[in-house]
Order: C-alpha cells, then structure tokens, then sequence
C-alpha cells in the first residue's frame, strides 16, 4: 500500500526533504529548509510525500501567505509538484495533485493555483499536466509565464502589478531568493565564487518576508535572476549554467 507522510511540526527535524535527498553539499539548504518550513506550517503550509528514500512531494499554501508575487482570495498555491527517478509512472502526481485539490474542497478554498510556463521549464510544474487535471491559464506575464488554476467558484487569481515589470534598474547580474528551497545556499556559494573568479559583479537580494515576496519585479518561485535590467530565469543557477547563461 502507497503512503505518505506530511511534515509537521513534531516529526520536519527527523524526516528527510526529498528534494534533496542526496548530496552533502546541500546539507545547508536542508537546515535553513526546515527552520523555513518550520515557521510556515503554522499558516497552513503543507509539506507532503512518498513515505520512501526518494524525490516525491509537492508543497503548497494558502495564496494568501505564499511567497510569490502572485495576488487572490481564498486560493491554495502550489509551490512545487516533483516526482522522479523510478518513482515516475506510478501514479505520485496525481495522487499528490489531488490530494491538494481535496485539501482546498475540504477548507472551502475558492480553487488551486501554479506558476507554469508555455514550454517545459525548470524548477516550474508542467502545464501539460496540469492542464490534463483540469487547470486552465488564468493570467500570463511575457517570457511565456503562465498563472494556471483550477477554479471551484469561478474566481480567478492574477500575477501582481509589480510582477509584470520584468525589468528592474540595476545592470548587474543580480539575484533574488529566499531560503525555502534546499538548492538555494549552493547555487548562491557556486555563483559568487564564478563572479569573483571572472571579476562579475554580483547583487544578491534575499526575499525575507512575505511583503517582499508578494512585490518582487517578476517571475519568482524562490529564485529569480536578472542581467542587464532584465529578468533571464528562475533556475537556481552553478557555475556552468551561469557561465552559459551570460554567454547567451
């Protein structure tokens, strides 16, 4: 029998973050995850997965409180959907997806929403299968950016005003981020030590409040980059991404 488990308060220090399940190197992330985890699942934030040594979860919250520059009324956000290796084909997706849809029906939540993108993208869920569950594109910021929702009463949630700019006046590369994802203390340790090896200047901005999250300039799922006054990605970067990124 298939079992999950939802990380709580009493039990986020001994289970594992299988998003990175692997790799010393990410052991950081991990700890400033779960000190991150920790202060949301008061507001309702949930953490759920494969009761088993691999990456299958998803992660959502009410719009509300998430930390996302996406703006709605009585909504749950979806975060993060992934299932991997071995685990794809079984049935995780869906069953994790509905799980969430029957979680919003059971609040009285208005619908259930995601930051999707026109072509398969990175650190972003799928629209394809989403769309396959019913969600419907809701609202779109250029670069292909789509907000998708599955709508229980009609209403529909809307990227932010701020989030459309896509631009913002520094010049340099410059990086907003939060600490919910356990990647993101690598990347940023990866990216300083490029630009200081090839003499790049670097602003690095952390997103620690909900109030920041909710205005950022763009696109933002944890992680957002930006060159030249432009917004470039939300794939949490290393060296070799970066390198390639800035040649283009």
């Amino acid at each position: 029998m298939v079992e999950y488990i939802n990380i709580t308060e009493e039990n986020v220090a001994a289970e594992h973050l299988c998003c990175a399940i692997s790799g010393k190197k990410h052991q950081t992330g991990v700890d400033t995850k779960k000190s991150w985890l920790k202060e949301r699942l008061p507001e309702g934030h949930v953490f759920r997965k494969l009761d088993a040594n691999g990456k299958v979860f998803i992660e959502y919250a009410p719009l509300e409180t998430a930390w996302v520059p996406v703006v709605g009324e009585n909504y749950l956000y979806i975060y993060c959907l992934w299932v991997s290796g071995s685990f794809k084909g079984q049935g995780h997706g869906k069953n994790l997806l509905n799980y969430c849809i029957e979680d919003a029906k059971l609040q009285n939540k208005s619908g259930v929403c995601v930051i999707s993108s026109q072509k398969k993208t990175p650190f972003l869920t799928d629209k394809k299968f989403v769309e396959k569950n019913g969600f419907e594109v809701v609202d779109q910021i250029a670069g292909g950016f789509e907000l998708m929702a599955l709508s229980f009463d009609g209403t529909v949630p809307a990227f932010s005003e701020s989030a459309r700019k896509q631009t913002i006046a520094d010049q340099e590369l410059t990086i907003f981020y939060s600490q919910q994802c356990p990647f993101i203390p690598n990347g940023l340790k990866e990216v300083q030590e490029y630009c200081e090896e090839e003499n790049i200047p670097l602003t690095l901005v952390p997103v620690d409040s909900l109030e920041k999250a909710k205005n950022l300039p763009g696109i933002f799922n944890n992680w957002a980059v930006y060159y030249q006054g432009k917004f470039l990605t939300v794939h949490i970067l290393n060296k070799n991404v970066l390198k390639k990124l800035l040649a283009t």
